[in-house]
């Protein structure tokens, strides 16, 4: 068994792989998370265990903000640039605060969900550049997501799973999707979840593989 094994989710395929030493210089000193695995094989769990520590207050909104876009872009060139220009709006973590902290408590409900979505899409609230929904969805799922109790989860939504998604979901469009599209998703994959007793995140993961 190989070690990184242990890090693999049910429906996980294989881990992102990245240029580390490329994207830390390209990256402001700070908002850089020392725990990302230095291979440059990141797993989804990589990314969660800077979740959990922002939620208890030993990471920061902005190195929070890097490991989901490292893992977000991935291989991508451009994703350093674009991931400089979204944490150089927020120098302070602040607008990144502020839209998870009702996702940061110990069981976020859907009305925190909500709230969450709205305000990183509000330029007034906390909208950051190059930060929309198919990447901000990823901030919302690593962050407030709660493995092991069932019910609505915040789930990724891109332009890759709103395109696999059934009508039946309630996703109509493939991009700028509002907040009522996002929950009636997760409501979705809340049951589908819930009928093949598996985690809401395993239900995303088969439709983003086409399963």
């Amino acid at each position: 068994m190989q070690a990184t094994e242990g890090l693999v989710l049910p429906g996980e395929w294989a881990p992102v792989r990245v240029n580390m030493d490329r994207w830390r210089a390209g990256l402001p000193p700070d908002a850089w998370p020392d725990t990302l695995p230095a291979s440059g094989e990141i797993w989804r769990r990589d990314v969660f265990a800077v979740a959990d520590a922002y939620r208890a207050g030993s990471a920061s909104p902005r190195q929070l903000l890097t490991a989901v876009l490292v893992w977000a872009y991935g291989p991508i060139g451009y994703g350093p640039w674009r991931a400089t220009r979204s944490l150089d709006a927020d120098p302070d973590g602040k607008r990144l605060a502020y839209a998870l902290k009702e996702v940061s408590t110990p069981a976020p409900d859907e009305a925190a969900l909500c709230t969450a979505y709205r305000r990183f899409g509000d330029p007034d609230q906390a909208r950051l550049p190059w930060l929309g929904p198919g990447l901000f969805t990823k901030v919302l799922y690593f962050v407030g997501y709660r493995r092991g109790v069932g019910g609505v989860q915040p789930l990724i939504l891109d332009r890759v799973v709103a395109g696999l998604l059934p009508a039946e979901a309630g996703v109509g469009r493939r991009n700028g999707w509002s907040s009522e599209e996002w929950l009636a998703y997760l409501r979705w994959a809340a049951e589908r979840a819930r009928v093949r007793a598996v985690e809401a995140d395993e239900v995303e993961m088969m439709v983003a593989g086409g399963g």
